[in-house]
């Protein structure tokens, strides 16, 4: 006599249930990984493509220590799952410089001493060079006037700068020398551009001078 057939799940899930293989693009370089559905974009640079720039602090996207730009949004990648990332550009502290040097928030950083352990200061790069562009692009903040054109670039004052990045914390207290290098960098003439791409659109480029598609 035939056994019985079993329930489809009471020998476990089935093969690649619980794996699947995607396609990052880090830093303009594609990387296809088979990975853990429950591996965050965080682990996927760090363990899996040894770009520890990306920092771990509390794993709970409370510091901003692990901030990323995503497609050109900067993102705490702890809380991404590097499953749903399939197709994306990131993109990590390493990747903020271009053949001619540092980015020019990096350069500010070091001319304004703006770190002291530093354990931070990559997240806090990330999360400058999105916040350039999205003042750029005339998103507001919570602090920006009403009196300000829907869509129009923002001006980043000291205020605007300490707001909008209030998600990354340093707890060595280097927040004065922090907004003082994003204002640097933010009067920068020729701030190069960061390269991205988006779905649907193209390269994009984040230089706090607008967004422009290709």
């Amino acid at each position: 006599m035939e056994p019985t057939a079993s329930p489809p799940d009471a020998a476990g899930p089935p093969p690649g249930a619980t794996r699947s293989t995607v396609t990052l693009h880090v830093n303009g370089v594609p990387h296809r990984l088979t990975l853990d559905h429950r591996t965050t974009a965080l682990d996927a640079l760090r363990v899996h493509l040894g770009l520890t720039g990306t920092k771990k602090g509390c794993d709970h996207g409370q510091c901003g220590a692990c901030t990323v730009l995503v497609d050109g949004w900067r993102a705490n990648s702890c809380l991404l799952l590097a499953v749903a990332l399939d197709g994306s550009a990131l993109t990590t502290v390493e990747g903020l410089a271009d053949a001619d040097g540092l980015h020019p928030l990096q350069h500010a950083f070091m001319e304004r001493d703006a770190f002291q352990c530093g354990y931070c200061t990559p997240g806090q790069l990330c999360s400058a060079a999105g916040m350039l562009q999205e003042a750029a692009d005339g998103h507001p903040s919570h602090v920006t006037p009403d009196t300000v054109t829907p869509g129009a670039p923002v001006e980043l004052t000291a205020d605007e700068i300490r707001e909008r990045m209030s998600g990354n914390l340093c707890r060595c207290g280097a927040y004065p020398r922090i907004v003082e290098a994003i204002g640097d960098a933010t009067a920068h003439p020729a701030a190069p551009p960061v390269p991205h791409t988006v779905h649907g659109i193209g390269a994009v480029s984040v230089n706090g001078g607008g967004r422009t598609a290709s």
